[in-house]
């Protein structure tokens, strides 16, 4: 293959103008210059010259001459993708070099030991209703072809035998029942490991492959993302120490250092029973932060307290499990007063006076709230474990924190993210800019709960207004064109929950508007409340919110800044909502 020619010496970006002789600028930058470019004396093309009186498509050594595939000698590759076609750069990353079976050739070959020519010339040929014939179709040579083309082929489902069942019979693979741990760990190296997995094969990877495609079949998952899952088996077989033992969730998690997927390969893994989750929470990892100075004494007793926040008690006195999200702020509150009391000299929790505590609580704010409870919390599970002799919490008041006052949203913004174009931010804003819905009662819809434009809400029957329904009737109709085969229940789905059954992150879809939908909720009861002159009852039947959180709207009935309210927030108006459908 023909060099491409050097670039020129001035500029570092265009080729030399000619080669012999030899010039080391282009014509832009020749002494006396600028020249204009002549036409290529081959197609006569002005204004895309390269070097050597031809353009860049003429002359050999240019990036967009066609040439044929270095893989499958078809014809339509450019020099720029370094002479492979679209399928066979995807060979190139999925199939080790080898000999093939069938032509000869050293190339990239395929689980059936064929290269792709030759099993391209058997598809070819390929009868409907049955399996590809390798020896037959490349008895007499190959048909070469056009690089880059789609060809449509019949989609007529392969035959099957009589009595046998339309999905794949079971594998008889056991997992093994016994693990060989390792007596040192070294990391891999990424390439040995990906050359490896190209010829990885075995029990576990068949097994798993069926379980593969029948779980993208029933979740409408793209041949790609398939494709994917079965590399990253390949990828796990090499990297477990027990070949044939089950696959640990934290093995799955190193597989980015080597191109392999999370996700779906824990979602497959998962689905064939070959799954030991041994993950470790984000809670528990900032604990582990927190903690790993204190004495021994003192950190056991923090995990104690740990266990039952998240997992709960059945034994007496019994505790439901709390929320991961309110023992991470109990640890941001205590773990400053812990490792203070550790550097004192303290060994155990034991130890700790009712006098300690209220000298170690900060003086005011969130942060001596947070403290309060958090201190409650963990000396109270301590006493009832018998752990320590009382708690120096008892009879302690807890600092009441200021209240903060709602305040409106600019009108210009929701009606902005009201006409967005993407179909699932109109939705959603309409859905808390109208009734004020969480945004966990966001992420946790189901398409089963709105029924003949009615929403069915923790016991409560919402009548939609017509502006939601407008954008809800956009949003089914973008997400049926999208993910047609998804079955995922909750009404709003993106590309990597659609091929699965979990519910869309929180950020989704508000990272591009500029709202928060806590601020767009507060924001609708506050019009609601200035609209109704304080109703208290009808707020709490309208948004299933409590006495007290009604009150908390209530008081700012007064405030100056905020009597116009009424007349400018769009929800008491609908005329003024834009009825467009969205696309």
């Amino acid at each position: 293959m023909t060099r491409p020619p050097a670039r020129c010496n001035a500029c570092q970006v265009r080729r030399v103008a000619w080669v012999r002789p030899r010039v080391d600028f282009c014509y832009e930058c020749l002494p006396g210059g600028p020249f204009t470019p002549p036409a290529c004396r081959k197609c006569a093309t002005a204004d895309r010259y390269f070097s050597e009186g031809l353009c860049d498509r003429c002359h050999p050594g240019a990036p967009l001459h066609l040439g044929t595939c270095r893989d499958c000698l078809a014809w339509g590759v450019y020099r720029a993708h370094n002479w492979r076609c679209w399928s066979c750069r995807w060979w190139h990353t999925h199939y080790p070099l080898g000999d093939c079976q069938y032509c000869g050739r050293h190339t990239h070959v395929g689980e059936a030991r064929a290269c792709r020519l030759c099993f391209t010339q058997a598809r070819s040929v390929q009868e409907p209703g049955r399996a590809v014939d390798l020896p037959g179709a490349n008895r007499y040579g190959q048909q070469l072809f056009l690089a880059n083309m789609r060809f449509g082929r019949p989609r007529t489902p392969r035959l099957r035998p009589e009595g046998r069942r339309s999905r794949p019979t079971p594998t008889g693979f056991r997992p093994l029942a016994w693990r060989q741990e390792s007596l040192f760990w070294m990391d891999p190296d990424p390439v040995v490991v990906r050359e490896r997995a190209f010829d990885a094969d075995s029990d576990l990877i068949r097994h798993c492959s069926a379980v593969v495609r029948d779980h993208a079949a029933r979740h409408g998952r793209s041949r790609r993302q398939t494709n994917d899952v079965i590399r990253s088996l390949r990828l796990l077989q090499v990297l477990q120490d027990t070949p044939g033992a089950k696959i640990r969730a934290t093995d799955v998690a190193q597989l980015p250092r080597y191109d392999g997927n999370i996700t779906s390969t824990l979602d497959v893994v998962a689905a064939a029973d070959m799954l030991i989750d041994d993950r470790i929470s984000h809670v528990e990892r900032y604990f582990a932060a927190k903690t790993a100075h204190l004495p021994e004494p003192m950190k056991a007793q923090l995990e104690i307290w740990l266990e039952i926040m998240l997992d709960g008690s059945s034994t007496a006195p019994r505790q439901r499990s709390r929320d991961p999200q309110t023992a991470r702020i109990h640890i941001m509150g205590i773990a400053g007063i812990i490792e203070a009391w550790a550097d004192a000299g303290h060994q155990s929790l034991a130890e700790i006076t009712p006098e300690q505590v209220r000298a170690a609580l900060p003086p005011s704010g969130s942060r001596r709230n947070w403290a309060e409870y958090g201190l409650r919390s963990l000396f109270k599970v301590l006493k009832a474990r018998k752990l320590i002799f009382t708690n120096p919490t008892r009879g302690m008041p807890i600092t009441a924190v200021n209240a903060t006052v709602p305040l409106p949203l600019d009108t210009v913004a929701v009606r902005h993210a009201l006409d967005s174009a993407d179909p699932a931010v109109a939705l959603a804003v309409a859905l808390v800019a109208f009734h004020a819905l969480t945004a966990q009662q966001l992420t946790g819809l189901q398409l089963t709960d709105i029924v003949d434009g009615r929403l069915h809400l923790d016991g409560r029957d919402i009548p939609l207004a017509g502006p939601v329904r407008i954008r809800l009737g956009a949003w089914l109709d973008h997400r049926n064109r999208t993910w047609p085969a998804s079955i995922n229940p909750h009404l709003f789905v993106g590309r990597v929950s659609a091929p699965r059954l979990v519910p869309i992150g929180k950020q989704f879809p508000w990272k591009g508007t500029g709202l928060r939908p806590q601020a767009l909720r507060e924001d609708r009861i506050l019009a609601e409340i200035h609209a109704t002159g304080g109703d208290i009852r009808r707020i709490c039947d309208l948004f299933g919110i409590t006495v007290g959180t009604a009150m908390r709207y209530a008081g700012t009935l007064g405030h100056p800044d905020l009597a116009h309210r009424t007349e400018q927030h769009p929800s008491n108006d609908l005329d003024r909502y834009p009825s467009r459908t969205v696309d």
